[in-house]
């Protein structure tokens, strides 16, 4: 429903479980005229992310969405989407990847491709998919962001169950995230050269531009998230949510659905005394570094990471460890639970 509201005029697809119902209901919308887009059937999750990419070079919005081996076999792809500096939308249904085969949780798809140059959202229910959707529009449409984003959230126990959602009406979408205007777009009219051979120098300026887009990023979601909030009424907080952390000394640090079990804990250790908090993370890339070491003094950080950077322990204990190198001494307690 927010990719429909979002008014993208291309979809490509290819089904993968458990994603697939998100790309029948969008095919659904298209067949029935609910949603006015091209929509395309293509022979693989790599030719999904190529027909995005031309239509988004067109200056036109985009949708798709996949999962664990898709977004594996997308890899390639979404390098060039990135450094295209394409504002693509993309939903990941974080699955486990094989062998063997496993069809449940594992955020590891989606942290596999933190250097590819996506944004990357983690969301914990279905009000937070909805609005995230949207918010990701925004966000990777501004001038001095132009950066892909995609939306996450844990297979089967966020993509398979129901929830209340509060869906604004469509003119209330539209003023906030108003028809795409491309800083550039391929056009018969104007014709120029896209992506040809570029010298050293001009690779590297590209490469820092790409970084500067991230970290403006981390200042102009917090702005998008607060317009949302004023507009629309709801807020699971910006780059991270923060649950009764003003005077805890313990500081859960998740994202995904675990941020959801980890507000009744937070909840039920204060019930025994415990000072706890949450901190969960709705942006992972690029880390909110900022946002910690302002939490850091006087805690102690417990992370529980839904995935695993194999040699490295969990990718989420390991952004914080460095974020928190040389500006605190907060001890950081990292686990994993729940692969698979």
């Amino acid at each position: 429903k927010a990719a429909q509201m979002a008014r993208p005029e291309f979809i490509a697809a290819y089904p993968i479980t458990p994603q697939t119902v998100i790309v029948e209901k969008t095919a659904e919308m298209v067949e029935s005229g609910e949603l006015d887009a091209e929509y395309v059937r293509v022979e693989s999750e790599h030719s999904a992310m190529v027909a995005v990419v031309g239509a988004a070079t067109t200056g036109i919005r985009t949708f798709t969405a996949t999962s664990s081996h898709g977004l594996a076999l997308m890899h390639e792809v979404l390098h060039w989407t990135a450094m295209s500096r394409l504002p693509v939308v993309m939903v990941n249904v974080n699955r486990a990847l094989g062998p063997g085969w496993n069809i449940w949780a594992d955020q590891s798809d989606s942290t596999s491709q933190r250097d590819t140059g996506w944004i990357q959202l983690y969301c914990s229910d279905g009000q937070e998919i909805f609005d995230t959707i949207v918010q990701a529009y925004r966000l990777a449409e501004l001038e001095d962001v132009q950066l892909p984003v995609m939306v996450c959230f844990d297979a089967f126990v966020l993509s398979h169950t129901s929830m209340p959602v509060e869906v604004p009406e469509q003119s209330e979408i539209d003023a906030f995230l108003p028809r795409r205007k491309p800083v550039w777009k391929i056009d018969p009219a104007d014709p120029l050269t896209y992506a040809p051979m570029i010298p050293p120098a001009f690779y590297g300026d590209m490469r820092k531009n790409m970084h500067q887009g991230h970290l403006n990023a981390l200042v102009r979601f917090p702005e998008v998230c607060q317009e949302w909030k004023e507009r629309f009424g709801t807020l699971r907080g910006d780059l991270v949510e923060e649950v009764r952390c003003e005077d805890a000394e313990y500081v859960i640090v998740t994202m995904g659905a675990f941020g959801a079990e980890a507000r009744v804990a937070v909840e039920e250790l204060r019930k025994q005394g415990v000072k706890a908090g949450l901190a969960r993370v709705r942006m992972l890339w690029p880390f909110p570094d900022e946002v910690f070491r302002r939490l850091a003094p006087g805690r102690k950080f417990v992370v529980v990471d839904r995935n695993v950077s194999v040699g490295a322990g969990g990718a989420l204990h390991s952004q914080l460890m460095s974020a928190l190198y040389g500006y605190a001494d907060a001890p950081v307690r990292g686990f994993i639970a729940g692969l698979g």
